[in-house]
């Protein structure tokens, strides 16, 4: 499977993920509004969320997949069996340890994460975030071994089963909300109950698909020899930099969720539906370009000589990810009024809550590109098994957030919050860029100018159609004609997306110029 083929791959499923994603909001939106029962759910569900990236998809794949790549094109294949047992016997005995500590220390943890809801007139909100918090709690186990299975499966390059099971997730939410919100005493509760139900179907689809490999481990088994295994041990040093990385971004997640509960109730509900927005151009082009790139950036690691490679994969990454990444932008900022109302004002949300989350929405488009840029560069440390330097990085970038947080959330409220990632992303990125830059990692190809050249052309001409709906179209007018508002949505952002793709089209770009090609006629069509 070609790169750009794999990438395209990962990115339709990831689409498919996020849109059954958006439908669960929007029907959570239209049942249950913006209020302050919504926002506990917001926080129970993201504590193990928090978790789930901290011990997971963030500080567990960086370390495991580099290691596990090295271990398969070096050893024999009873040796990466015996590695996937043991470190899966590992990682299942320390998680659920955690969930218990974690079921049992409840009301602290949604205290540290949401202490807006110590208040004394908002003691059944607090109730209720803990009781949800209990309930999902698990799903760390379930989304840990998930993650495990899919550094697996994305390892022998199957990339299309971890693309798909986030959208067992969703389609269960929106199932026990609709079906069995009548068995619980506040029926928001279903969410929760859907979340566990989710977990528990990714996790069985992608044992299954390890089945089919012939690599499913063993969950249970003799602690001490997986605890001396050199294999493991190295995982393990490599995951303490990891997960100090990781945790720098969630603490930073759980310092805004604090500050929210502290602003307007509804808060956190209009920043988690201005997240899921930004989670459509993060997930299809950030997060499914680091997914194919980790794999082969590895690969090209283990190999002696390669480092002309190594810098083609990274430019390939930036250049895919800046054609696809800067029109979301650009899209994001003039059209967030028109995506929020079409997509979220029905039923308890309000016109209200529609300018509200607009404001988001626009805060967080700025760092867009800085948190795409963020997938494709950090990939280019891990690979080379250097995750120290992120993680100074990140450190760095948090106290930055927070002092941003100082100045914009007074005058910006949950906005102020949004604006303060955004920035940090692109400090982010911009550094990870000059880290790789002075260890010599990544050496940027020929071509860039006219590849700049050609995208600003194609931003100029896309704007125009953008900017003509947002400013003539009266969206929350909109709302008693649902249907006529989608079909303009459509159809303006197709016209825009036509008339980038035609610009890019008529200065020469071609869609070969992004297949990986080698090096020296990749860099020959992109000087042309």
């Amino acid at each position: 499977m070609s790169m750009l083929r794999a990438a395209a791959t990962v990115s339709s499923l990831t689409l498919l993920s996020r849109i059954t994603g958006l439908a669960r909001d929007i029907l959570i939106a239209r049942a249950f509004g913006a209020g302050a029962l919504t926002d506990a759910f917001w926080v129970a569900f993201r504590i193990p969320n928090l978790l789930r990236r901290l011990f997971a998809e963030g500080a567990f794949a960086q370390a495991f997949v580099p290691i596990l790549g090295e271990v398969r094109h070096q050893h024999e294949s009873e040796a990466v069996k015996t590695l996937l047992d043991r470190v899966a016997i590992t990682l299942f005995l320390v998680l659920s340890l955690t969930t218990v500590l974690g079921i049992i220390g409840a009301p602290w943890v949604v205290m540290a994460m949401a202490s807006g809801l110590t208040e004394p007139h908002r003691a059944a909100d607090f109730e209720s975030a803990v009781w949800m918090t209990r309930v999902m709690f698990p799903y760390i186990i379930c989304m840990s071994l998930v993650a495990f299975a899919s550094g697996v499966l994305n390892t022998w390059r199957r990339f299309a089963v971890p693309a798909f099971t986030p959208v067992l997730l969703n389609l269960s939410m929106i199932g026990c909300s609709l079906l069995i919100s009548d068995w619980f005493a506040k029926p928001i509760y279903a969410l929760a109950a859907g979340v566990m139900l989710g977990g528990l179907c990714q996790l069985a689809v992608q044992w299954w698909a390890l089945s089919r490999l012939g690599l499913r481990p063993r969950l249970v088994g003799p602690i001490q020899p997986a605890l001396k295994d050199p294999l493991v041990r190295r995982i393990m040093k490599q995951m303490l930099p990891a997960t100090l990385g990781v945790s720098v971004a969630q603490i930073s997640l759980l310092i805004n969720t604090n500050i929210a509960t502290w602003l307007t109730p509804g808060s956190v509900t209009w920043l988690s539906f201005a997240d899921r927005l930004m989670e459509f151009p993060t997930a299809m082009i950030g997060v499914a370009l680091g997914t194919v790139l980790l794999p082969s950036l590895s690969k090209a690691h283990a190999q002696p000589d390669n480092h002309q490679q190594y810098s083609h994969l990274l430019d390939w990454g930036l250049k895919l990810m800046l054609l696809l990444g800067l029109p979301a932008a650009l899209c994001m900022v003039l059209m967030a009024d028109a995506l929020v109302a079409t997509l979220f004002h029905y039923g308890a949300f309000s016109a209200a809550d529609v300018s509200q989350t607009r404001l988001a929405v626009m805060a967080y488009s700025v760092g867009l590109v800085g948190l795409l840029t963020i997938k494709i560069l950090a990939p280019g440390f891990y690979a080379k098994q250097d995750i120290r330097t992120p993680v100074k990085i990140a450190i760095v970038i948090l106290i930055l957030t927070q002092l941003l947080n100082v100045v914009l959330v007074p005058a910006l409220a949950h906005a102020g919050l949004a604006l303060a990632i955004g920035l940090g992303a692109c400090l982010n990125a911009m550094a990870l860029y000059v880290g790789l830059r002075r260890k010599g990692i990544y050496q940027p190809g020929v071509g860039w100018f006219a590849f700049f050249l050609r995208q600003v052309c194609g931003l100029l001409t896309m704007a125009i159609p953008l900017w003509f709906a947002s400013s003539q179209l009266d969206w929350m007018g909109l709302q008693s004609t649902p249907l006529l508002r989608i079909v303009w949505l459509l159809g303006v952002l197709s016209v825009a997306g036509l008339t980038y793709l035609m610009t890019l089209w008529v200065l020469g770009m071609r869609v070969k110029h992004f297949r990986r090609a080698p090096v020296a006629t990749q860099t020959a069509h992109l000087s042309k």
